[in-house]
C-alpha cells in the first residue's frame, strides 16, 4: 500500500502540472466518492491541497476499506497512464516543442494547444503521436 501512495503522490504532480483540470477533477471526484466514508472520518478537518488529504489517507492505512483501497489504485492506474502518454509525447515532441513552443509558458494546457496550432509544421513522429494519444488542449 506504501508503494501506491507513493506513486499517487509523486505522479499526481506531473499530472497536475500537465494534464487538463477536467480529468483530474475526475480522478479526485472518484477517490473523494471511494473513501468517503474515510476521509469524513480521518480526514474531515485536512485543508485540502499539497497532498495533504492522501497524506492524511496514507496515515490511516490500515483502517482503509477495500472501497477506498481500490478507489486510490484506479486513481493511481489513471495518473500513470497519463505519465506514461506525457512522457510518449515529450520524446516525440521534442525538437518541435523546442521549435515551435520554446516561448510557450508552462501549464494550463498552452503547450498542447501550441503543438495542436502548428500541426501542419509538426515532423511526422510528432504528429504521429499526437494522433495516437488524441491529444487535446482544455
Amino acid at each position: 500500500m506504501k508503494r501506491l501512495f507513493a506513486l499517487v503522490l509523486s505522479s499526481s504532480m506531473l499530472f497536475v502540472i500537465s494534464q487538463s483540470a477536467v480529468a483530474l477533477e475526475s480522478i479526485i471526484e472518484s477517490v473523494a466518492q471511494g473513501c468517503e466514508k474515510e476521509l469524513q472520518s480521518y480526514c474531515a478537518k485536512v485543508t485540502p491541497g499539497e497532498g495533504r488529504v492522501l497524506a492524511c489517507l496514507y496515515a490511516h492505512e490500515d483502517k482503509l476499506t477495500g472501497r477506498c483501497e481500490y478507489a486510490l489504485y484506479d486513481a493511481a492506474a489513471q495518473l500513470e497512464r497519463a505519465v506514461a502518454t506525457l512522457t510518449y509525447l515529450a520524446n516525440e515532441c521534442d525538437d518541435d516543442l523546442d521549435k515551435h513552443c520554446a516561448k510557450v509558458a508552462i501549464g494550463e494546457g498552452r503547450l498542447a494547444r501550441c503543438l495542436l496550432d502548428n500541426k501542419a509544421n509538426l515532423d511526422k513522429r510528432c504528429a504521429s503521436a499526437i494522433d495516437k494519444t488524441q491529444l487535446r488542449a482544455e
